[in-house]
């Protein structure tokens, strides 16, 4: 190889090597003059996102990232401005926060709107708060009286229901700025309170009075007897004890089995149970006793029931009556009955 060719070799490698040199420094110089920021955005949803930017201007960086703002969001800092030393940009439509943010800094020649924005809203918590709210009850009367001189009984007590609502809500410095409801839902009914005027019918424990009941017993079991009713003939013509029993009453399916189990709707006494006519009674009232109940005379059977159960929670102050339907026992609720006993 020739002088002259390794020459012009060395000349070229010191080139390249220049050129190389000169754009690292290019490089260099580019970076340093180019602040890298770590900037966060905050989106209206409450998202959060950290991005790495050399740019300054708020429309810039957004524009890098490809967030456009919907017509009812704004940002803070402006569009215009460029970021401030919290490195955050806010999109949100809270209209109120801006308007408060803004009259306050009306009032302060030293600060502006965007400094004001970023401070008042680094102090901004967002939480759920459930609330309990009580439903009042309705109260339902039932005029049942048939002459002048009445009285109010209570047959059902109401009880009051609860709602829940749950709520977006906003505090500045912890103090609520802004409330949004979420949702909304009844936890437990109520239940209303129902009122009976009845007749005031003075009761009196005197001897006249007893002949009086039990000679309205017997005319009434003469005619149902007449008129076919089983159960009355059976006593036609005893004399009955009349007492006052506490009356709830139940149904197949609040016993415990399932519809076609073995025993549903059967009694303890091993007959099925029959509506408006079977009755579960305490021990003093053997299987078999017929008790009339003026208060039931306009029902299917005319008021007339046989004893053919027993319950947990019978004695002998108190008397459950069958009947056909769940709704059926719970519009009856539960009430002090005249009964009039026939002992077999």
């Amino acid at each position: 190889m020739k002088k002259d060719d390794k020459a012009s070799i060395s000349l070229k490698k010191v080139i390249s090597v220049s050129i190389i040199l000169l754009l690292f420094m290019g490089i260099s110089v580019l970076a340093v003059n180019s602040k890298v920021n770590n900037v966060k955005i905050i989106l209206s949803n409450g998202y959060e996102m950290d991005v790495l930017t050399t740019k300054e201007k708020v429309s810039d960086i957004l524009n890098d990232n490809h967030i456009i703002l919907l017509p009812d969001e704004k940002v803070i800092p402006g569009l215009d401005s460029n970021i401030s030393d919290n490195k955050t940009i806010r999109i949100t439509t809270d209209d109120e926060l801006t308007v408060k943010v803004t009259e306050a800094a009306v009032t302060s020649n030293d600060v502006t709107v965007e400094d004001l924005l970023a401070e008042n809203y680094e102090n901004i918590v967002e939480k759920l708060v459930v609330e309990e709210t009580t439903i009042p009850y309705e109260t339902e009367t039932k005029d049942v009286s048939t002459g002048t001189n009445k009285k109010e009984v209570i047959t059902q007590n109401g009880v009051d229901g609860i709602s829940k609502t749950t709520y977006k809500v906003k505090y500045q410095n912890d103090v609520e700025i802004s409330r949004t409801e979420i949702s909304k839902e009844t936890t437990k009914e109520p239940i209303k309170k129902i009122v009976e005027i009845r007749d005031n019918e003075v009761v009196s424990r005197d001897s006249t009075s007893r002949n009086t009941n039990t000679s309205k017993a017997k005319t009434a079991a003469a005619s149902a007897s007449a008129n076919g009713n089983s159960l009355a003939a059976k006593v036609e013509g005893k004399t009955p004890s009349v007492v006052t029993l506490n009356a709830s009453a139940y149904t197949a399916s609040t016993c415990g089995k399932a519809a076609g189990s073995a025993g549903y709707g059967r009694t303890a006494s091993g007959a099925y149970a029959s509506a408006w006519c079977t009755v579960a009674a305490g021990k003093g009232y053997p299987m078999g006793t017929i008790i009339y109940i003026p208060y039931f005379a306009n029902k299917p059977n005319g008021g007339w029931f046989v004893v053919q159960d027993r319950g947990g929670a019978i004695s002998n102050n108190k008397l459950d009556i069958y009947m056909n339907t769940y709704n059926e026992c719970i519009n009856f609720g539960r009430r002090n009955l005249e009964c009039y006993v026939y002992l077999p």
